[in-house]
């Protein structure tokens, strides 16, 4: 068992997998928080390295390409903050650091893990459901269905079509786009039969960001969205079906149970979330409900 313990968070390692635990600092990111833990299985990671500063150094794990709905839904966008592959390590700590690294290392050896790309998510993506408001809009997943409603600041010519539902069968893509300079980002869906060009600001399927603190929260969306969509590089043959670890099945017991404490945890983190200023009135009481009904 190898462990580092930092403001930033911690990251435990087992042999077998591990545990990403954003901090408590004020300085961890809104997406961070609202991710909450992560449990990266070892098949899932292509390498790890640590880099030392003057006054602090950096953990960084590098996954295999196409294992994280996440990085794929983002496309490698995200900034060191918001990236809940890396963790800052003060410099009092850099041996533990350098003991993880080894440990890590060694276990992928062992195991002969190979560093190429994956055909299918061996993450799950973000637990849903989950809401975000950022921008023009506000975009809520049930793990069905895509809800997108907009505001007072959202363009006429898109406001007026009103609120969309988007059921996950229809969208064939997402993508996530921080707003860079000048040029705005977005949350875009891209719907079967409806494919446009349009610039966010006029596509009725698209959340526009102007580059403020909420706009990364819209990435869980996108990849809580991009987990139940067939994966990029999965063979013709299984490209419209989910991924095997989503396909729906007869639960047994032990899988209640397991549902049951994922939701109990949901509730834990949006009550955090809460409690922090993350989610207003209206969207803790809207995920709320959406929980008690999976209960």
């Amino acid at each position: 068992m190898a462990e580092i313990i930092q403001k930033d968070g911690t990251w435990a390692f087992d042999g077998d997998a591990l545990r990403l635990t954003p901090g408590r600092d004020k300085n961890v990111s809104l997406l961070r928080r609202a991710l909450g833990e992560l449990a990266v299985p070892l098949g899932a990671l292509a390498g790890v390295s640590f880099e030392q500063g003057k006054k602090s150094g950096r953990l960084r794990l590098r996954l295999r390409d196409g294992a994280d709905p996440l990085l794929q839904a983002t496309g490698g966008k995200l900034t060191e903050p918001n990236d809940p592959y890396q963790l800052t390590v003060e410099s009092d700590r850099y041996g533990v650091a350098e003991y993880f690294v080894d440990e890590v290392r060694n276990a992928l050896l062992l195991d002969q893990v190979p560093a190429g790309p994956v055909d299918g998510y061996l993450l799950p993506g973000p637990a849903v459901p989950l809401s975000a408001s950022a921008g023009d809009g506000t975009a809520g997943f049930d793990g069905d269905h895509v809800r997108l409603e907009w505001n007072w600041k959202t363009e006429d010519a898109k406001a007026a079509a009103g609120a969309r539902t988007l059921a996950v069968g229809d969208i064939t893509a997402v993508e996530w786009h921080p707003a860079v300079g000048l040029e705005n980002g977005c949350l875009r869906f891209t719907v079967r039969g409806a494919e446009t060009k349009a610039p966010p600001k006029y596509d009725p399927n698209s959340v526009e960001l102007w580059g403020f603190k909420k706009d990364p929260l819209m990435a869980l969306v996108a990849a809580a969205v991009q987990a139940r969509l067939p994966h990029p590089a999965a063979p013709p043959a299984e490209a419209d079906a989910r991924p095997k670890e989503l396909s729906p099945a007869a639960p047994g017991p032990a899988a209640d149970e397991a549902d049951h404490d994922a939701l109990l945890r949901r509730l834990r983190e949006l009550g955090e979330l809460y409690s922090s200023g993350v989610l207003t009135d209206e969207e803790f009481s809207l995920a709320k409900q959406a929980v008690l009904r999976r209960m």
